[in-house]
């Protein structure tokens, strides 16, 4: 049985889980399915492991979590049983249960393959500004679809409520600030070091605000987890940022008779796509900012692509591919 203590020394990688990798439309929405779901993910990232060539730091996202911890939480208020849950401690709720799925499915996996690297999760916080104007303007869909028949009964509790643009109901949205600062980067740096695996900022982070004397607070939002995951990459001065999705690389005329993938693309001609509109906000349009957000502030390369395609995408073969310049495809 070999025996693998991690790659201390090894460039970092981050890589950013999507929520399909953990639960898709069409599961079933229990904690069973979603491990059986994060089993199936985890084959992808042991290809990536095995070559002993980087050092991981795993991010995910958690709206559908964390929505149900808030519709839990908001059944029990009623019921006069419980108090109400804040946001920020639903999000820190997720990162507890989902890093524990994570980093027990890995564990599982490296020991199969006898591959000894501990695998830890880390409670993070990450700062945002308590004036960010995106707490006046709530866009960061959480929990289920709900049919139109129920929105006056959602509407009662106070919810704000967004049509999903691709057709499939209507949603929770709540307040998406950036993130300013990932407050225990220090604490993943340290842990990469000494040759582990690392879960960090799940769900975007745990939004908290910086008081006096550096003081920190926790504040009700959903970070988006691309954004707050490109920071911890830049703040690692990681090699490489990894965004998994759903599709097998970023398109131009998306879904169009006039459809092209790209490969290989500079941040510049890929930021006039953007401000061009081709990459909507409720898909596309999140995983492009973070990929300039990291590239366009000394990141070495942002990488778009499916968990199936990781390893290829890694290796210079699938994905979208956002330097600087282009030169080549390995990662």
């Amino acid at each position: 049985m070999k025996e693998q203590t991690g790659q201390a020394g090894a460039p970092v990688t981050v890589i950013a889980l999507g929520g399909h990798a953990i639960s898709r439309i069409g599961d079933e929405p229990s904690v069973a399915a979603q491990f059986e779901r994060m089993r199936a993910t985890v084959e992808y990232l042991m290809p990536v492991i095995a070559s002993h060539t980087r050092r991981l730091v795993i991010t995910h996202g958690n709206g559908p979590q964390v929505g149900n911890i808030m519709l839990r939480s908001d059944l029990a208020a009623e019921s006069g049983e419980l108090p109400p849950l804040p946001l920020h401690a639903a999000v820190a709720d997720t990162q507890g249960a989902m890093g524990y799925m994570i980093q027990q499915c890995l564990s599982n996996a490296l020991w199969e393959s006898g591959m000894h690297i501990p695998v830890v999760t880390v409670v993070t916080q990450v700062i945002v500004d308590e004036n960010d104007d995106a707490f006046d303007h709530p866009t960061k869909p959480i929990g289920t679809f709900y049919a139109e028949e129920r929105l006056d009964e959602l509407r009662s509790r106070d919810w704000i409520l967004m049509r999903d643009p691709q057709g499939r109901g209507w949603r929770r949205v709540v307040a998406s600030p950036e993130p300013l600062e990932i407050v225990e980067a220090p604490v993943v740096s340290m842990l990469l070091q000494t040759g582990m695996i690392v879960v960090a900022c799940g769900g975007g982070g745990i939004p908290v605000v910086a008081g006096e004397a550096g003081s920190l607070h926790g504040i009700d939002a959903v970070i988006d987890k691309d954004l707050a995951s490109a920071l911890l990459a830049t703040t690692l001065h990681a090699a490489a940022f990894v965004v998994l999705t759903d599709v097998e690389r970023v398109y131009l005329g998306y879904g169009t008779d006039d459809e092209e993938g790209i490969d290989l693309i500079a941040a510049s001609a890929l930021r006039r796509h953007h401000l061009r509109g081709q990459f909507p906000a409720g898909s596309m349009g999140p995983k492009v900012t973070a990929a300039l957000s990291f590239v366009e502030n000394g990141g070495g390369r942002a990488i778009i692509t499916s968990p199936e395609c990781l390893a290829d995408a890694l290796s210079g073969r699938a994905g979208t591919h956002v330097v600087a310049e282009p030169q080549d495809h390995a990662a």
